[in-house]
């Protein structure tokens, strides 16, 4: 029998702070970072009862130790969700909780549930990337792939190679704006609703809160250029124009649009579609841009109908390739308009929500924009887009 496809709703999303890798998270677990996110989500939307929550998905990397054992359906648990609600875990590395998302947003249209929850989590610091990981030989010795796939500031160093119109200058320059921005977001409170304060315990200090990222810096282009590049001699990826290594959580409630009327929840934006690519591993850094072509594709749109952009900063260049490639200035005000992960911190797998956390709360504030994207490059060699729609639009131009 045919079936009718719902459309699907972002009410609200939260995150941590996040912090620098060994930083303020060194003695929390990351599961306990996931819980608290998870329950802030109910504080904020008491309207909605625990028991309507139908799915509880999780990403993470590198699943072992707190960050394994079915993440989804712990964190659930120990969050104080019934024992009735289910769980999961998922990865698609950097793009873990936007997979996260995705998938219980196609969940919900297909009518499998009404409610769930969405996010992510990565400590770095206890879970470095990489460890316990064992790539079959195969990969490197069958050629499937360049050695330098393996190491995303290498694969930075390679899409530098394929568009070297794109300057260490240039990219510093982008870094620098991604600073400025975010400490201006910061001082205009753009930033702090977002935000869930976390106890943390120092050894040393005692009991402290954790209320602001830890990653933000003051910056210039001087020291920009004179930091080391540790992944080629001569090259151009440096700490300052990429995303650092980071510890932090997101969580995001997804809900069919019916039932968010019905209980009288929050719209915060709606999904209109989304995409997953596969791009060469050795450049994954362009994967946002056939994503977005593939979104965009699915919708029935351009770039022309994007109002605001979200773009993951792993890198700087794989940043400014996107904006070349679909012809937007580097200070085009529509792109990251708060800043982004070169400032905030980049925790892999929970990154993919802060995207649409901020681009939500920017919908807000912009009825005149009806479209807005979030967009990731993803390890391996993959790319993914979200397309989304202000339900605060007037009838504007974008």
């Amino acid at each position: 029998m045919p079936r009718e496809v719902r459309d699907v709703v972002f009410v609200d999303g939260v995150r941590t702070p996040f912090g620098k890798a060994g930083g303020m998270y060194a003695n929390t677990r990351a599961d306990d970072l996931v819980i608290r996110c998870i329950r802030e989500l109910m504080r904020r939307n008491p309207q909605l009862p625990p028991e309507k929550v139908e799915e509880v998905a999780i990403a993470a990397t590198t699943q072992i130790g707190d960050q394994g054992l079915t993440i989804g359906r712990t964190a659930a648990l120990l969050a104080g969700l019934p024992k009735t609600v289910p769980g999961f875990a998922i990865d698609r590395m950097c793009a873990g909780a936007m997979t996260a998302v995705t998938t219980v947003a196609s969940g919900i249209a297909m009518g499998a549930y009404d409610v769930a929850i969405a996010g992510g989590v990565e400590h770095m610091g206890r879970h470095p990337m990489g460890e316990g990981v064992d790539p079959n030989p195969r990969i490197v010795a069958e050629k499937l792939v360049d050695p330098s796939a393996l190491v995303m500031g290498s694969t930075a160093e390679n899409l530098h190679d394929r568009v070297p119109h794109i300057t260490k200058e240039r990219t510093d320059a982008f870094a620098l704006a991604s600073q400025q921005k975010t400490a201006k977001a910061y001082a205009n409170g753009k930033l702090q609703g977002d935000l869930v304060p976390v106890a943390v315990r120092d050894p040393e200090a005692g009991w402290g809160l954790a209320s602001v990222d830890e990653a933000p810096r003051d910056t210039s282009m001087e020291k920009l250029a004179g930091l080391k590049t540790p992944f080629r001699p001569h090259g151009k990826v440096t700490a300052g124009n990429a995303a650092g290594l980071n510890d932090g959580a997101t969580a995001a409630l997804l809900v069919a649009e019916e039932t968010a009327r019905e209980l009288g929840l929050p719209v915060g934006m709606r999904l209109v579609s989304f995409g997953f690519v596969g791009v060469e591993p050795e450049v994954m850094g362009v994967g946002p841009i056939p994503s977005t072509e593939k979104a965009l594709r699915i919708a029935g749109l351009s770039i022309d109908d994007i109002g605001l952009f979200e773009l993951n900063e792993a890198f700087a260049v794989q940043v400014l390739a996107f904006l070349d490639h679909f012809g937007i200035a580097d200070d085009d005000p529509r792109v990251n308009p708060w800043g982004g992960a070169i400032a905030i911190g980049h925790p892999l797998a929970s990154s993919g929500v802060r995207l649409m956390t901020q681009l939500a709360r920017q919908f807000a504030e912009h009825p005149e924009v009806r479209y807005g994207l979030t967009a990731m490059c993803i390890g391996i060699g993959m790319g993914g887009t979200v397309i989304w729609e202000n339900p605060h639009w007037e009838g504007g131009d974008k």
